[in-house]
């Protein structure tokens, strides 16, 4: 996938961080040495990350040139940030906390890679992820519908079927409780007050539309965005104040190494 829309991405990073800001407190306090945050975008989770572990040395990874320009811009002394496939990241030495907000679901076989993470960590480390898990919200349904109806189908349908798909709760406790001496699991629904329609669009115009419109043309995009916004109004019903509430689960968990 190509770098991410940075302008429309930020447009809603307050939004965007409350996930990170719910993760980061339901880690117990502890004095970790060291901190990884994988898929670290523009930073704004790992600027959380730095207030909370003033101490600690933090490394930032990311694949998007953008997003790590953003990053550094911030000015997180205790940071620093190197573009790195997550996919294939190995520590050179077991770190304190591994944590991960709305990335991991982006990585082939994510399942055992977060096996994989929770194992590099030292003894008595936490490993923290949110993934969002929005296969099933009308929002992404229809980008798979309007990708599997139209002149691009061919070049969607393909896309489409790679969209990340979340494993429910219970196969994440089989895969990582027998391996932690804590681990903590749930799912928040949080609703997004957005401006109709257009507002949806802009939302995901910036992440997960962006396989989708990539292979388009001008022209092709155009017509995707209008029919993926007409679609949503019908889906999401105006409330009094002309917003929509656009719906977006994401799941947690916490686990710390044995």
């Amino acid at each position: 996938m190509s770098d991410w829309d940075i302008a429309l991405y930020r447009k809603y990073e307050r939004e965007r961080t409350r996930a990170a800001r719910d993760l980061l407190a339901r880690i117990p306090e502890f004095e970790p040495t060291t901190v990884f945050d994988l898929g670290c975008g523009p930073a704004n989770s790992t600027e959380l990350l730095a207030a909370r572990f003033p101490r600690a040395a933090l490394v930032g990874l990311d694949t998007s040139d953008e997003m790590l320009e953003v990053a550094r811009r911030r000015g997180i002394a205790s940071a620093q940030f190197q573009k790195q496939d997550i996919a294939a990241w190995r520590p050179a030495e077991p770190p304190d906390l591994v944590f991960s907000n709305a990335a991991l679901q982006f990585v082939p076989d994510h399942d055992e890679a977060i096996v994989r993470l929770l194992s590099v960590l030292r003894p008595g480390g936490w490993l923290a992820v949110q993934m969002p898990n929005t296969t099933q919200e009308m929002s992404h349904a229809l980008m798979r519908m309007i990708a599997a109806d139209g002149p691009w189908a061919e070049r969607l349908v393909p896309i489409a079927k790679t969209r990340p798909v979340i494993s429910p709760p219970e196969e994440y406790y089989r895969r990582l409780a027998a391996h932690a001496s804590v681990f903590e699991t749930w799912q928040t629904t949080y609703v997004h007050p957005l401006d109709g329609a257009k507002g949806v669009v802009e939302w995901f115009e910036g992440s997960a539309l962006r396989p989708f419109l990539d292979p388009l043309s001008k022209i092709e995009r155009s017509l995707f965005l209008s029919r993926y916004e007409s679609e949503l109004a019908a889906a999401y019903p105006l409330q009094p104040d002309g917003k929509v509430l656009l719906r977006y689960p994401r799941l947690f968990f916490v686990a710390q190494k044995s």
